[in-house]
């Protein structure tokens, strides 16, 4: 029997390493994607043929006003900069991390008693903030999906503090390709940070909650 609900409508937010790829699996599993950058989408017009086709480039406010979810894949030293008008009332997928050696220092993000995406939905107030996928590379974002019941299907952490938008994003994870382990606050899911212990790893469900546990020990 098919699942009755209605895919949700995704925008990228940022065209660099990450957006594209996000963006082309999600076409790829099913979804009608918007990729956006920081201005004129004719600039980002090949990145999308290329890199995402089938993901529609369009400027960002027209892209975020058709979207369910919107998924921010901006570079994080810009974050500073970005309007959080734009994604007002929306889900926003926090793919972001912060690594000074690569960022530089951010002073917004120099709390080490909160995580990055905390950080986040403090700025982003009128969103809903769910973090996941900055915990893979974007490299191997498209290399390691795999079906549904597949053994060598990996799990990725989703975290958030509203269950039904943290449902949502895990439900399109899980379409992606990957197995999903809900965590039930952007505080918990401050494993799934730099450094954290599920950072960088691709780990099947048991080593993977293994891991969480071993952590929180």
């Amino acid at each position: 029997m098919s699942d009755p609900r209605p895919f949700p409508r995704i925008a990228v937010l940022g065209a660099g390493h990450s957006g594209p790829v996000i963006a082309r699996i999600a076409v790829e599993a099913g979804y009608r994607v918007s990729i956006a950058a920081s201005g004129d989408p004719a600039t980002i017009a090949l990145i999308a043929r290329v890199l995402a086709p089938g993901a529609e480039p369009r400027w960002a406010a027209d892209a975020v006003a058709d979207a369910d979810v919107v998924v921010l894949a901006v570079p994080l030293h810009r974050f500073a900069s970005f309007d959080p008008d734009l994604v007002a009332g929306k889900i926003v997928v926090d793919v972001m991390n912060y690594w000074p050696p690569v960022d530089g220092v951010q002073e917004m993000f120099e709390d080490r008693q909160v995580g990055s995406s905390e950080i986040v939905q403090r700025r982003l107030a009128r969103s809903t903030v769910v973090k996941t996928l900055n915990h893979i590379g974007y490299h191997e974002m498209d290399d390691e999906r795999r079906p549904a019941g597949s053994p060598e299907r990996r799990t990725l952490g989703v975290a958030g503090d509203d269950p039904a938008a943290v449902h949502t994003v895990a439900d399109i994870i899980e379409r992606i390709g990957y197995d999903t382990v809900q965590l039930d606050s952007l505080s918990a899911g401050r494993v799934l940070d730099a450094g954290g212990p599920v950072f960088g790893a691709l780990l099947r469900r048991p080593d993977f909650t293994s891991a969480l546990r071993a952590e929180a020990a």
